[in-house]
């Protein structure tokens, strides 16, 4: 089995629900590039984003638990997208990188210490390079976290993907302020690599982000991230 294709205990899209998500998502489109499209933006708006309800119980993270969840963070998302491309037959991995992101609320700084974010994750497709129209292939990048409407809040680009470049954050926010600076790349794992992740967690949130957050903005009292804000 490729290991890109493999089922994992946390990548389990052998599960029914994962495989329904993935099938509505893609409709009866047939080409690889557009599937992918369609899976990342189902799992980019259908999911929205809040950074505080992040759970240290493993079952959290299995791509079957966060098909069902309204919102979620950007590693359980890269789980799920991931999962649902390798039951199209698309070849997928996490990726992860540290990032400093420049429009985090004041709340959630506070709350972390920080604004640098370890272990951002994202998910690489390999698919066909519509830009160079030679019929090979290449690994894409594709950053789900961020649902438009928050984008919108924000006031940062909305990640787009067409099948021709990666869809990392973009380093400028629409008035040209920094948004998302990508600080080290920690590499790309067949799996979700969650001890060393949630170790770190705790050695770099050292207060109570780093053990265990609210449930939701809406618990925290961030309205930034708050449903309707």
């Amino acid at each position: 089995m490729i290991p890109e294709l493999a089922t994992t205990w946390y990548i389990d899209h052998g599960n029914p629900a994962v495989q329904d998500y993935a099938q509505d998502a893609v409709g009866d489109a047939t080409d690889r590039t557009d599937q992918a499209i369609a899976l990342f933006h189902r799992v980019r708006d259908g999911i929205r984003y809040d950074p505080y309800g992040i759970s240290y119980d493993p079952e959290a993270f299995r791509a079957s638990a966060v098909v069902a969840a309204p919102t979620n963070w950007c590693v359980p998302k890269s789980v799920l997208l991931t999962a649902a491309a390798r039951h199209l037959g698309i070849p997928a991995r996490l990726g992860f990188a540290d990032v400093r992101n420049h429009l985090t609320s004041e709340k959630l700084s506070a709350s972390m210490g920080t604004d640098l974010f370890a272990w951002h994750g994202y998910s690489e497709l390999l698919l066909p390079d519509r830009a160079a129209d030679d019929g090979s292939q290449r690994w894409f990048k594709l950053s789900s976290a961020f649902n438009i409407e928050l984008c919108e809040r924000f006031g940062v680009r909305v990640l787009e993907f067409d099948g021709t470049d990666d869809a990392l954050m973009h380093p400028y926010d629409r008035a040209g302020n920094r948004h998302m600076e990508y600080v080290e790349q920690r590499g790309s794992f067949d799996d979700l690599p969650l001890d060393e992740m949630l170790a770190d967690f705790r050695e770099m949130y050292p207060g109570s982000f780093g053990e265990a957050s609210a449930a939701s903005a809406e618990d925290a009292g961030d309205t930034a991230f708050s449903a309707g804000a």
